[in-house]
This record gives structure tokens, C-alpha cells and sequence, in this order.
């Protein structure tokens, strides 16, 4: 993964623990509510990209910010772009 791609991650992770540290949530509390082991919330909390979507969402999930999820791509201007390209037959077929 790129270092620009994992900064984002990083970043997501660093939000996840500063959510989960201001509801005074334990790693224990998190990890038991989201049914992963506590090695894999650590993992979640670094940014890392090994770790399952859906493990990222049961996390969320039990800091009440699993309606985040809906924020990811919620709008593809490009592929809209290309769609009305496409429908207008400008394509560079």
C-alpha cells in the first residue's frame, strides 16, 4: 500500500481510538462487544489494512458510529462523469 493510502488508514484507526477512549471504553469492552479478538482492535486502532471491512464496521458499530459507514464514496463524481460521457456518446472508444 502506498504511504499517501496508509496515512488514511492510520488516521481512520487514530479516530477509532480517540472515539473509543471518550466514551472511557476499555479495549476489552470494545473487542468483546464487536466480537474480534483484542490483537485485531489494536490492529484497527493502527490503521492496519490487513484487517477485515467488516470488522472495521463491528467496531464502529459499538461506538454508535456505525452510520459513518454510509459516508464512504457516498457521492462518484467520476463515475458519473463517465456515465454521462458514456450516455452522450463521447467515449473514447
Amino acid at each position: 500500500m502506498l504511504p499517501r493510502f496508509q496515512k488514511i488508514l492510520e488516521q481512520l484507526g487514530e479516530n477509532i481510538k480517540l472515539a473509543r477512549k471518550r466514551r472511557k471504553l476499555t479495549t476489552i469492552q470494545v473487542s468483546e462487544r464487536a466480537g474480534i479478538d483484542r490483537t485485531t482492535l489494536y490492529h484497527i486502532e493502527k490503521g492496519s489494512p490487513s484487517v477485515s471491512i467488516g470488522a472495521y464496521f463491528n467496531v464502529l458499530r459499538v461506538l454508535n458510529l456505525h452510520e459513518d459507514f454510509l459516508k464512504l464514496a457516498p457521492d462518484d463524481e467520476l463515475g458519473r462523469k463517465l456515465q454521462d460521457l458514456k450516455l452522450l456518446g463521447k467515449s473514447s472508444e
